[in-house]
C-alpha cells in the first residue's frame, strides 16, 4: 500500500503526544493519587498535560479504520484483505494481553490484565474483516450511528452478576473486575464505542484517494463540521457527555470543564472535539514534504514498533528514577495499577517534560532504522505485524 504522507505525520504526533502521557502516568509524583482532571486538586499545567493526550487513541483507531480502507483498494482482493485484517487483529490482541500488559506491569505472573488501545483495534479489525463485502457508506452510516447513540448504554445499568457485568462491560463499559484475589481484568477500551470510531475511520478512507487539493479541503471542511458539532452540543449541555460542564472558580477553569471530555468509554463530544482536532493535524500535514514534516513521519510508519519500544523504555527508566531517589528491589510493589512505584516516589512536572522529550529522541534513531529496514524487505511478511 503507497503511504499517505498526512496520515503517517498526524500519527507521528499523536504517538510524541502519547509518550507525554505515558511519562506522566509512571513518573509523576501524583500520578497514582490524583486525577488531573479533577478540577478540586489539579493545576492548569497537569490539566493540560492530560486533557492533550486524549487526542491520541480516537487518533490511533480512526486512522486505523482508514488504513483498513486504503488496503483493501491497494489489494483488490477481497479475500487476501479480509485474511490480512483477521490475522493482524488477533496479533494485535495477543499482543495486549502478553507483551503489551507486561511492559505495563513487569509481573511474570500476570496478575492484572488491562484491554487497551491495541486490543480494541485488534478486535475492530476481525469484526471488519467479516465486513469488507458492505459498501463502505454504509459501514460508515454504522459507525457514526454507533458514535452517537452508545452513550445511552450509560443509562443501562451494569448487571450484579459478575459473568454478565464482565460480558456487557467488554462491550460498552469501562470497569475494573476483581476476578480472583490475584487476578483483575480491566475493559478500559469497551469495544462498541471505539468500533464506532474504527468504522467511521474506514468510511472515511476514501478521502484519501482523492487528489492533495480536494483531500485537504474535505479535510478542512470535516474539522470545521467536527469542531461545530462539539461547540453546539455541549452549549446544550444535555447530551454527549456524562458530566455537563460548569462554571468554575475562574474563566480558565470554566472554559477547561467546558473541554473536559469524558474518554472511559469515549463520549461523542470527546470524539468530536478529538477528531476535530485530528482533521486540523492531517490537513496541516497535508503539504509538500519537508524536513520536519518526515521528522514526524518517521515515527507515524512504524507504530507498533514505537509503541512496544516506548513503553519498555519509559518503565525502565521509571525504575532507575526509584533507585536514584534511594528505593531498593524490596520496595518496589506488584499489585493492580501499581506499575511497581512506591509511595512518595515521582518527579515534578517539569522533569517529566524533560523526561518525555528524551524519550522521544532516543527512540528516533531506531525508528528510522526499523522504518527503512521495513521498506526495504517488503518481502519480509511478518514485518507488516510490527
Amino acid at each position: 500500500m503507497k503511504r499517505i504522507h498526512p496520515i503517517d505525520v498526524t500519527r507521528g504526533i499523536v504517538m510524541i503526544i502519547m509518550a507525554l502521557d505515558h511519562v506522566r502516568d509512571l513518573m509523576h509524583t501524583t500520578a497514582l493519587t490524583q486525577d488531573p482532571t479533577d478540577f478540586r486538586t489539579t493545576t492548569a499545567a497537569l490539566f493540560l498535560t492530560r486533557w492533550i493526550t486524549h487526542l491520541c487513541a480516537p487518533s490511533f483507531v480512526f486512522l486505523s479504520g482508514a488504513s483498513a480502507y486504503l488496503t483493501l483498494k491497494s489489494r483488490c482482493d477481497l479475500s487476501q484483505t479480509k485474511q490480512f485484517l483477521l490475522t493482524r487483529g488477533l496479533w494485535l490482541m495477543f499482543m495486549e494481553v502478553t507483551v503489551i500488559n507486561f511492559a505495563f506491569w513487569f509481573d511474570l505472573q500476570f496478575r492484572t490484565i488491562i484491554l487497551q488501545v491495541i486490543f480494541a483495534i485488534g478486535l475492530g479489525f476481525v469484526a471488519l474483516s467479516f465486513l469488507l463485502k458492505v459498501s463502505a457508506r454504509i459501514i460508515g452510516v454504522i459507525g457514526a450511528g454507533i458514535v452517537f447513540l452508545h452513550g445511552l448504554t450509560l443509562l443501562v445499568p451494569v448487571p450484579q452478576n459478575q459473568g454478565l457485568a464482565v460480558v456487557w462491560s467488554f462491550f460498552f463499559r469501562t470497569n475494573v473486575f476483581t476476578i480472583t484475589p490475584n487476578f483483575t481484568l480491566g475493559t478500559l477500551y469497551p469495544f462498541i464505542p471505539w468500533l464506532g470510531i474504527l468504522l467511521s475511520g474506514y468510511a472515511f478512507g476514501s478521502v484519501f484517494e482523492q487528489s492533495a487539493p480536494i483531500r485537504k479541503k474535505l479535510l478542512w471542511r470535516s474539522a470545521l463540521l467536527a469542531l461545530s458539532l462539539f461547540v453546539i452540543i455541549r452549549l446544550i449541555n444535555f447530551y454527549g457527555d456524562p458530566f455537563p460542564w460548569a462554571v468554575q472558580k475562574s474563566e480558565l477553569f470554566t472554559f477547561l470543564s467546558f473541554i473536559n471530555v469524558f474518554k472511559y468509554p469515549p463520549s461523542l463530544l470527546y470524539t468530536l472535539l478529538m477528531l476535530g482536532i485530528m482533521f486540523i493535524l492531517l490537513a496541516l500535514g497535508d503539504t509538500k514534504p519537508n524536513g520536519f514534516t518526515k521528522v514526524l513521519a518517521t515515527y507515524g510508519k512504524v507504530p507498533m514498533f514505537y509503541y512496544l519500544l516506548h513503553w519498555y523504555l519509559i518503565h525502565s527508566l521509571m525504575f532507575g528514577m526509584l533507585f536514584l531517589q534511594g528505593f531498593s528491589w524490596k520496595d518496589i510493589p506488584i499489585g493492580t495499577f501499581s506499575f511497581g512505584r512506591p509511595p512518595n516516589s515521582g518527579v515534578e512536572l517539569g522533569i517529566v517534560y524533560s523526561v518525555w522529550l528524551g524519550v522521544v529522541l532516543t527512540l528516533y534513531p531506531l525508528c528510522r532504522w526499523y522504518g527503512k529496514y521495513k521498506a526495504t524487505h517488503r518481502n519480509i511478511k511478518w514485518l507488516s505485524y510490527l
